[in-house]
């Protein structure tokens, strides 16, 4: 509790729980909408441990709700992608403490948010079959790094399950095992980084029955969306959290 002021931690509950409200709604951005939030007004570091149980557990409970034969089934489908991610980001987490947070938020924001446009101006990106291969170990280990270091993995996941034409049903069981499997390396990672430690842990702890209310209402949000209003919603969330990224890698 000495960690933070009544107010502040009146806040982050509440950036928990609109967190959780659009990661049950579109399947992602819980750590972008944290660590945006938190970032605001408190050191980086603890905004990064303050993500990590969420992100486990809602990554967690993500998977568990489209059913373990529809997991595996996407394991197999991308694991490449999910390899790739789970290396990527046990090795860059270890740098961290290192690298000004401010270069990441710009270079995970401005291509986010470029993308994202391009796509909701009609303009189609896709990855035809035969370039798929080689997408998913460059396009995951990019996702793999910038998990690492900014604790979010989702936009180019994201990007890159859109670029492929995935469904809503399966992009919704892909992205719980690629975020569930990376999750479980990102706390792993950050226990031996020294972000995530005896203290901070249970800050983090605390913010995730707030995180897990938001995503209850998410989820019912997202059964009632058609697989185009899915995917704008997806893009529009993508837009908001890079503008962001971008003003706090300009801003600090």
């Amino acid at each position: 509790m000495d960690l933070l002021s009544p107010g502040q931690w009146a806040l982050a509950l509440i950036i928990a729980l609109l967190a959780g409200l659009v990661k049950g709604t579109v399947g992602f951005a819980l750590p972008l909408v944290m660590i945006s939030g938190l970032s605001s007004f408190l050191d980086p570091r603890l905004s990064l441990a303050g993500i990590l149980v969420s992100v486990l557990a809602t990554n967690g409970l993500q998977v568990v709700r489209q059913g373990w034969v529809q997991a595996k089934e996407a394991v197999a489908l991308h694991w490449r992608y999910v390899l790739i991610v789970m290396l990527a980001i046990f090795v860059t987490a270890q740098f961290v403490t290192a690298i000004p947070t401010q270069v990441f938020y710009l270079i995970l924001g401005i291509p986010v948010v470029g993308l994202s446009l391009l796509q909701l101006s009609g303009l189609r990106l896709s990855i035809p079959p035969s370039r798929r291969v080689p997408a998913e170990w460059g396009i995951g280990a990019i996702s793999g790094v910038l998990g690492g270091l900014a604790g979010t993995w989702g936009p180019t996941t994201v990007l890159y399950l859109i670029a492929i034409d995935t469904p809503k049903a399966r992009q919704m069981v892909v992205q719980g095992v690629i975020y569930g499997t990376g999750s479980v390396v990102l706390v792993i990672a950050h226990l031996r980084s020294g972000i995530l430690n005896g203290e901070t842990i249970w800050f983090s702890a605390a913010l995730l029955p707030a995180a897990l209310a938001g995503m209850a209402v998410g989820f019912r949000l997202q059964d009632k969306m058609d697989q185009a209003l899915f995917k704008k919603a997806t893009l529009v969330v993508l837009v908001i959290a890079g503008v962001n990224l971008i003003r706090k890698g300009l801003t600090g």
